[in-house]
């Protein structure tokens, strides 16, 4: 079995019973981020052992497909090249206009290394707005520095 399509049986089953992320994310473990529960459940970050449970018992799956959502998963899951969703295509298009300001002005301010993407955080929300709701995505990452060896 694929994780690939531990991933697709979610999307079936969310796509059938009409439930969003934040529904689901209550009922598997209400005091983890909407955001890394999705994640998760989408094949890029692994759930604790309980976290499966419940989801496989949420989504009706099999003994395999729980042990999947736990396991340590190959993240990435964008091919290669610029991506062609417009939505995903837009957060590319950011890095390649403000990347190197983000790398400067980082770099600036902590010295030489890098934004964490595996001790950090995020959050996410709609800003009503008269001219159009807007989406406010806050990320905190542990700066590392860059070791001498």
């Amino acid at each position: 079995m694929k994780r690939e399509s531990v991933t697709e049986k979610i999307l079936d089953i969310k796509r059938m019973k009409g439930w969003s992320w934040k529904e689901i994310t209550k009922k598997i473990d209400s005091k983890q981020s909407p955001i890394f529960l999705t994640a998760g459940l989408l094949g890029q970050m692994k759930l604790t052992p309980p976290q499966a449970a419940k989801a496989a018992k949420l989504f009706g799956l099999g003994k395999m497909e729980e042990k999947l959502l736990a396991e340590t998963p190959y993240r990435g899951s964008l091919p290669p090249g610029p991506p062609t969703d417009p939505l995903i295509y837009r957060f590319h298009e950011l890095v390649q206009v403000y990347g190197t300001t983000w790398k400067e002005l980082i770099q600036e301010e902590f010295g030489d290394g890098i934004m964490s993407a595996i001790d950090f955080n995020m959050t996410m929300e709609r800003l009503p707005d008269p001219k159009g709701d807007r989406v406010k995505i806050v990320m905190t990452g542990k700066f590392l520095d860059y070791k001498r060896y």
